[in-house]
């Protein structure tokens, strides 16, 4: 054991000294090993937990994508289940409106063909109207031509005057009141004669229409033109004005005044707007130009004086008519009070009636229900004595005498 086996450096090693360092020197390697297996056996462990600890996060996380997965399967399946419902709903609802959508161009369409029938229908009478109206206004045109021809003639435009004349004063005044064609006493004849009430004295009525004279100062269109065409009207008028004077205002048997009628609105109105001295001249000739609506207004003056002048006549007959019929406003008043006292005793018979039957209700219900009273015998209700009524047609019969 002491044997020296090597030196090293100056110091001997021996067997026991070699022996005990290889024994420190195995004892060194093993504990480096054993800590190195420690190390390595903890670095296994850290790594199997946290391999561990990894597989169990990726268990966590696939039960979480799992579940996730799980989840988005429901709702899709629920966006599907809802996607496919507003898909029918939707469907539905456009069904619907391209239904509701037909049945109004349906009812448009119906609706546009009625109305364009319609329209045509209106179009074809408007049609009808027209040819109608060019019918009318050809017979009207032929009708201006006559009335022309008629009035270029002076006898036909003096018929035409006169009978106008005539369909004024007929259509207004009662037959005893004019009288056409009226003599006088000088042998005169005037085209009518209107009497007024309470005096035998006519009112004379003669037509006038200077229609050569207003057509030439109508259709003069220069002043040198203009001037003869006046002087012919003032004289054509003043002529007329003139004979009616002379020959139809005669004292004590016609009226203080007489009429020329103009059978025409606008001649008469020509010759108020340019020939008042003519007007003047008449009024002082005590001759009244009247066109035919102031005829009509006069006629209707001496219509309301006819009828006043009858009412006054009748005006005793009328008082004992409105006597008779005070009388019997009075009789009939006293036959309605009557009658309306018979109805006051019928209405207070028939209240006491409907009284008593009220009463005789009441006490049947108390008897059906066993409600009886315990105060002695019952008894026998007093009914009230009613008058006798008489019959309703005997009532109306002496209300009615």
């Amino acid at each position: 054991m002491d044997q020296v086996l090597f030196v090293v450096g100056s110091q001997p090693v021996t067997l026991a000294q070699a022996l005990a360092g290889a024994a420190a020197l195995a004892f060194l390697l093993l504990v480096a090993v054993l800590r190195a297996v420690s190390r390595t056996a903890r670095q296994s462990a850290a790594e199997a937990d946290e391999q561990a600890r990894r597989a169990d996060e990726l268990e966590e996380r696939l039960v979480d994508l799992a579940r996730t997965q799980a989840e988005t399967i429901g709702r899709v399946q629920s966006m599907a289940e809802v996607l496919a419902q507003r898909q029918g709903d939707l469907a539905r609802a456009v069904a619907e409106r391209l239904d509701a959508s037909s049945h109004r161009m349906g009812e448009s369409l119906a609706r546009a063909s009625e109305a364009t029938h319609e329209n045509l229908t209106r179009l074809n009478e408007r049609l009808a109207l027209v040819d109608q109206a060019r019918a009318s206004l050809g017979e009207l045109s032929g009708q201006v031509m006559s009335l022309r021809e008629t009035l270029s003639n002076k006898q036909a435009r003096g018929a035409f005057g006169e009978g106008r004349l005539q369909a004024i004063v007929a259509d207004a005044l009662p037959r005893d009141s004019f009288a056409f064609q009226h003599t006088l006493a000088n042998g005169r004849r005037a085209d009518c004669a209107i009497y007024l009430p309470g005096d035998k004295r006519p009112l004379l009525v003669d037509s006038k229409f200077p229609l050569e004279a207003i057509t030439a100062f109508r259709e003069a269109q220069t002043p040198e033109m203009r001037k003869p065409a006046e002087a012919r009207l003032k004289a054509d008028v003043g002529r007329h004005v003139k004979d009616i004077a002379e020959r139809y205002l005669i004292s004590g048997e016609t009226q203080d005044v007489a009429l020329m009628f103009v059978p025409s609105e606008s001649v008469y109105g020509e010759l108020h707007e340019h020939f008042d001295d003519i007007i003047q001249q008449a009024f002082r000739a005590r001759v009244i130009l009247v066109s035919p609506s102031l005829l009509m207004l006069a006629v209707q003056v001496v219509q309301a004086i006819c009828k006043d002048a009858r009412m006054r006549e009748q005006a005793d007959l009328i008082r004992t008519e409105c006597g008779k019929l005070v009388a019997d406003v009075i009789r009939l008043r006293d036959r309605v009070g009557n009658l309306q006292k018979h109805f006051g005793q019928v209405n207070e018979d028939v209240a006491q009636a409907l009284t008593s039957a009220d009463k005789i209700a009441k006490r049947g219900e108390r008897i059906e229900q066993l409600e009886f009273e315990a105060d002695g015998p019952a008894q026998a209700p007093h009914l009230p004595e009613l008058l006798p009524t008489p019959p309703l047609s005997t009532t109306l019969r002496g209300a009615a005498e």
